[in-house]
């Protein structure tokens, strides 16, 4: 021991450990202190109890020897960082040369273990920038993975470990499998196994028995657990193509057999899998259940799942059958039944072939999915409304060619929404006025708008409206209203989520109470006695014959609210209604229809059935005079 050191001892000024330690923190000596890092020591001066230290962020650094013996930790010769410091030169060198004893060197410095980000923070600085580090590790990674003595895990935020001795990674990788206790720790395991399969030089029996446990956890958990039994499947079948030694044990286990026994469970299946099985899933819907296939590929469209809605219409597109998924999506907007997800996919999509759907009647759809949306905390409706306020072009795209008069119906719809607030709403309806100018009214109120026009209605269909109405005021209004107050009684409610989900349903509710006053107020029922078959009227039957085709179709105009496009019957507001109104037998007519523009000859005119529902006698029938087209 240094001779001042033990005089130092002997007068009582510092302990024999302290001394013991701080004879190996002599001058030139690396060490490390848990605040300031690696340093280096400059110099004792022992007469005034103090050692100097040089830190990269200060030099000569004074530390009073207790402390300095207590906080500092030597750091030998051999360490990374005192051959960094020693010979930066050859390190930059050596990284280039021969990595893996750099990530040697690394490893026994730091206790034979360590996290990429302690790995990379020895590295970044002064031997690599940012991008040259990841570019590195990349690829020392697999030198690291070939050499046998690291084990690297497959989570980032564990240590890579410096073996002992050489372990093969075949054998590692089996090793591993065998040890995986959890479905996703298996599927991790059979990854890896598959991206090295051409390691294995003798894979009949070293991966035999691994498709063998395969098939049994397969057939084991299919009821409980079946997004793991179709991964396993999956992986099952990559094995034995890469390596066509192995043989499966059970040839009823099949995708195709898999996916046709959870046809009615796949879409709580699908958004379990990885992104690429899924894809692999629906691409095999066509072969596995046959020519209904698209069914269950159309439910799964209207799935809340992004990626099955992204993937399903390339499904189609290659099974030849976008002309029934474009039906689905037309049928869907009309009814205003198409999901949020499918929304934003088509609005995404729509400067392709799904073009023609993108029109006025989307607006309303996006609408009705917002607003069911609101009563659902799983919905992921955010994406939709967010689209259609970021997007700037969606709106105009929709209204392209519009008449005034429907841009105007989506306004007021526009208005009445409980979606968006006042001033949102003030924005989305400037982008339809910057379109139709003359409608700046319809929210200014500078003009009095025009007085609704009389809705000429069959009986019937009065009936069923009244119907809705009043069981609107005498049923759900009330129960709405009770729900709001028990809601209340919970108190707080700035966090009552039933609070605000029943006020949010209150206004759907008040909405759909106005739109029926309004509708019912102009309502004049009939039963389309004595129409006027001199010409096409309300209440007749036409009988039209294709000009080019010879073939004939026959269409029976009833009122606003009567439609059966199946039964060939049509309200007189439809625009092949309106285009009949006022011709007589003999006339040719120009009919416009899904795009599609033909002529016909009116054959003959007869009086359509009477309705037979009795009238209410608290309204007024009136006759069913023609109303012209505007």
């Amino acid at each position: 021991m240094d001779a001042e050191l033990e005089k130092l001892v002997e007068s009582g000024k510092l302990t024999a450990r302290a001394a013991d330690q701080l004879e190996k923190l002599r001058p030139g000596t690396f060490c490390l202190h848990k605040s300031w890092g690696f340093g280096r020591v400059a110099e004792w001066n022992l007469l005034l109890n103090q050692i100097l230290i040089d830190f990269p962020g200060k030099k000569a650094h004074g530390m009073q020897l207790t402390y300095a013996a207590d906080n500092l930790t030597v750091i030998p010769p051999e360490h990374f960082l005192a051959k960094k410091a020693n010979d930066l030169k050859s390190i930059r060198e050596l990284v280039k040369k021969d990595p893996t004893a750099v990530m040697r060197n690394v490893l026994e410095s730091l206790g034979g273990s360590a996290t990429v980000t302690q790995i990379s923070q020895l590295m970044l600085g002064d031997i690599f920038t940012e991008p040259e580090w990841k570019r590195w590790w990349d690829s020392t990674k697999k030198l690291l993975n070939k050499e046998g003595y690291f084990l690297i895990p497959t989570k980032k935020s564990e240590p890579i470990q410096l073996r002992g001795e050489k372990v093969s990674r075949p054998n590692e990788l089996i090793t591993f499998f065998d040890h995986a206790r959890q479905p996703k720790e298996q599927a991790a395991a059979l990854d890896q196994i598959i991206k090295f399969h051409h390691e294995f030089d003798k894979p009949e029996t070293q991966l035999q028995p691994i498709v063998n446990t395969i098939e049994e956890a397969a057939a084991r958990n299919q009821r409980l657990n079946p997004a793991l039994v179709f991964e396993l499947v999956m992986a099952r079948d990559d094995l034995i193509e890469r390596c066509p030694q192995l043989k499966t044990t059970n040839s009823n286990l099949t995708l195709n057999r898999l996916i046709a026994e959870e046809e009615t469970r796949l879409i709580t299946i699908l958004p379990k899998l990885p992104a690429s099985k899924e894809r692999r899933v629906l691409a095999a819907l066509p072969a596995s259940l046959g020519p209904g296939w698209t069914v269950r590929g159309l439910q799964l469209m209207q799935s809340n799942h992004a990626r099955a809605v992204l993937q399903i219409p390339r499904v189609f597109a290659e099974a030849g059958m976008q002309g029934e998924l474009r039906a689905f999506l037309h049928r869907g907007i009309r009814e205003h039944s198409v999901t949020s997800e499918a929304l934003v996919w088509l609005c995404k999509e729509r400067e392709g072939e799904w073009r023609e759907l993108i029109t006025p009647d989307l607006l309303g759809a996006i609408l009705s999915a917002l607003e069911r949306d609101q009563h659902n905390e799983n919905s992921r409706g955010s994406k939709l409304r967010d689209l259609l306020l970021d997007d700037r072009e969606l709106i105009p795209d929709m209204f392209a060619g519009a008449e005034p008069s429907v841009a105007r119906d989506a306004m007021r719809r526009l208005m009445l929404t409980p979606v968006f607030d006042e001033l949102t709403k003030r924005s989305l309806l400037a982008r339809i006025i910057k379109l139709y100018p003359e409608l700046e009214s319809v929210i200014t109120g500078e003009q009095k708008e025009e007085k609704s026009a009389a809705l000429v209605v069959s009986w019937s269909s009065l009936d069923k409206r009244k119907a809705e109405y009043e069981e609107l005021v005498n049923k759900k209004i009330p129960e709405n209203s009770k729900e709001i107050g028990v809601a209340r009684s919970y108190g707080d409610l700035r966090e009552n989520f039933e609070f605000k989900a029943a006020k949010e349903m209150q206004a759907v509710l008040m909405r759909r109470k106005s739109e029926l006053e309004a509708a019912l107020h102009n309502a004049r029922g009939t039963a389309f006695e004595s129409p006027d078959t001199s010409q096409v009227s309300i209440g007749t039957i036409v009988t039209l014959r294709d000009s080019d085709s010879g073939k004939e179709e026959v269409y029976t105009v009833l009122g606003a609210w009567d439609g059966d496009p199946e039964r060939g019957i049509i309200s007189y507001q439809t625009a092949i209604g309106q285009a009949l109104l006022g011709h007589k037998i003999g006339e040719v007519v120009t009919l416009t229809n899904d795009n599609d523009t033909r002529r016909f000859a009116i054959l003959s005119i007869s009086p359509a059935p009477v309705d037979v529902t009795a009238p209410d006698p608290s309204l007024t029938e009136v006759p069913a005079e023609p109303v012209a087209a505007e």
